[in-house]
C-alpha cells in the first residue's frame, strides 16, 4: 500500500505533519477530515534509492509477533497492570526489530500524556488503520483488554489463511525454480556440446533442434542481457504496481486470472467480512468501518467499489443495496449482509461469512494444489520430450550414416 506523507491544521491551529498507509491521496485526505483535520499538503513519500535498503531495518513486523503482543498485551490490561508498565514489559520481552523499534516510541508517547491510539498511530507501518481504530473504540469504552483480545484473534485467522495459501503453493514454486535452473544449466552446457559433435560430423540437424541450438546459443552469448532484462522489468514492474493505478490493474487482472481469480476474490471477501465483523463488534461508527475495510481489503478493486458504497449509505440506503450493485459480492454475503443489518446482529453475520468463506479458501486451496501438480508435470514433461526428441533425431542419423 502507498504511503503519503501529510502536512495537516487541527481544531486548535496547531501543524501536524506525518505519514499513513492508504490506497490513494483522496481516502488519505477523507480519513484526515474525519479526524478534524484541515489538509494542507499530501504527497507520495519517495522509495529509498537503495534496492535492499528494506533488508538492513525491517519496516513491518512479522504477523505472527503481532499476534503474540496483542494476546499478551490483552492479559497483562486484564490482571489490572497499567498501560505503561504493559508496553514496558512488552518492549523488553519482544525479539522483532520493527515492533520493538515502535514500541520505544509508543511508551515514551504514552508517558508524555498521550492517549495509547494516537501513539500507536504514528507508525502506520507497524499498527495498522484497523488496529489504531479499534484500540480508539476501546479506549472510548473502557473494554481495551476485550479489544486486544479480539484483535489477536482477527490477526490469528489472518496468519492462519496466508499460511495455507503459503504453504500450497511452496511446492509448485519450488518445482518451477529448480527445473528452471536445471534448463538453464542444460541450455548453457549440454546442448553447446552436442552442438559441437553434430557439427563436427556435418549431421543435417532438423528444424527443431536447430530452433532448440539457436536459442542454447542466445542463452549463452546473451546471458547477460537476459539477466538484465528480468531484473529490470521486474523492478519497474514492482515500482509500477505501487502506484494506485498500477495496484487497480494488478489486483483487477489477478480477479480475472483463471483459477486464481476466484481464490483471489474469495480470500479478499473473507478478509473484508472478518474485518467488518470485528470493527462494528468493537463499536466503530459505521461509516469508519467502510473506509477501514477498503484500506485493509487488499484488493484495489474491492478497495475502490466499497468506497463507492458510502455515499448511498451515508444517504439511508440498506448496507445490502449499494454492495450488490458493485457486482463483486456473491449473493450469499449480499443475503447475509441483510439479514444482519435486518435483525441487528450485523457483526455477527460478516463473522459468520468470514468463517464460511475462509473454509472456502481451504478447499479451493488443495482443490487448485490437486490441479497444479499434474499440470507442472505435464508442461514439464513436455519440455523435456521436446529436447530429448530434438537431440535424438541427429543422433540416430548420425548412427545410420555409421552404419
Amino acid at each position: 500500500m502507498p504511503i503519503f506523507g501529510y502536512e495537516a491544521i487541527d481544531a486548535s491551529g496547531r501543524t501536524l505533519r506525518g505519514s499513513l498507509e492508504a490506497d490513494s491521496e483522496q481516502l488519505l485526505i477523507s480519513r484526515l477530515h474525519e479526524q478534524g483535520l484541515h489538509v494542507v499538503k499530501v504527497e507520495a513519500q519517495k522509495e529509498r534509492a537503495a534496492l535492499f535498503s528494506g533488508l538492513r531495518k525491517p519496516r513491518k513486523p512479522k504477523l505472527q509477533a503481532m499476534v503474540v503482543f496483542s494476546r499478551q498485551f490483552a492479559t497483562m490490561i486484564d490482571a489490572g497492570i497499567p498501560i505503561l508498565r504493559c508496553l514496558d514489559i512488552l518492549h523488553s520481552q519482544t525479539k522483532d526489530i520493527a515492533l520493538k523499534h515502535a514500541l520505544d516510541t509508543v511508551r515514551k508517547d504514552v508517558k508524555a500524556g498521550m492517549a495509547l491510539n494516537e501513539a500507536l498511530e504514528k507508525h502506520p507501518l507497524v499498527f495498522s488503520t484497523l488496529y489504531v481504530n479499534m484500540v480508539r473504540a476501546a479506549e472510548v469504552a473502557g473494554i481495551l483488554d476485550q479489544i486486544l483480545d479480539r484483535l489477536a484473534t482477527f490477526l490469528e485467522k489472518d496468519l492462519e489463511v496466508r499460511q495455507k495459501v503459503k504453504s500450497a503453493m511452496m511446492y509448485p514454486v519450488m518445482v518451477l525454480i529448480f527445473s528452471f535452473l536445471v534448463l538453464v544449466a542444460i541450455f548453457m552446457f549440454v546442448l553447446p556440446k552436442f552442438k559441437e559433435i553434430f557439427d563436427s560430423m556435418n549431421v543435417e540437424m532438423p528444424a527443431t533442434t536447430q530452433f532448440l541450438f539457436a536459442a542454447s546459443d542466445f542463452v549463452v552469448g546473451y546471458w547477460w542481457a537476459m539477466v538484465g532484462a528480468v531484473i529490470g522489468g521486474l523492478v519497474a514492474l514492482r515500482r509500477y504496481i505501487r502506484t494506485p493505478k498500477g495496484r487497480y490493474q494488478y489486483d483487477y487482472l489477478k480477479l480475472k486470472v483463471p483459477l486464481i481469480g476466484e481464490l483471489v476474490l474469495k480470500l479478499a471477501v473473507a478478509r473484508f467480512a472478518r474485518t467488518f465483523g470485528t470493527l462494528v463488534a468493537s463499536g466503530v461508527p459505521l461509516m469508519r468501518t467502510l473506509e477501514i475495510v477498503g484500506e485493509t481489503s487488499g484488493n484495489a478493486v474491492l478497495a475502490t467499489a466499497i468506497e463507492g458504497t458510502r455515499a448511498s449509505i451515508r444517504e439511508g440506503q440498506p448496507l445490502s443495496t449499494p454492495f450488490a450493485a458493485t457486482g463483486l459480492f456473491p449473493p450469499m454475503v449480499i443475503h447475509m449482509m441483510d439479514i444482519g443489518e435486518e435483525s441487528g446482529r450485523l457483526s455477527e453475520m460478516m463473522v459468520r461469512i468470514a468463517d464460511f468463506y475462509e473454509q472456502e479458501v481451504d478447499a479451493a486451496i488443495k482443490g487448485l494444489t490437486s490441479m497444479i501438480e499434474p499440470l507442472l508435470i505435464v508442461f514439464l514433461g513436455g519440455i523435456v520430450g521436446f529436447i530429448a526428441i530434438s537431440i535424438m533425431m541427429p543422433m540416430f542419423k548420425l548412427v545410420s550414416a555409421i552404419q
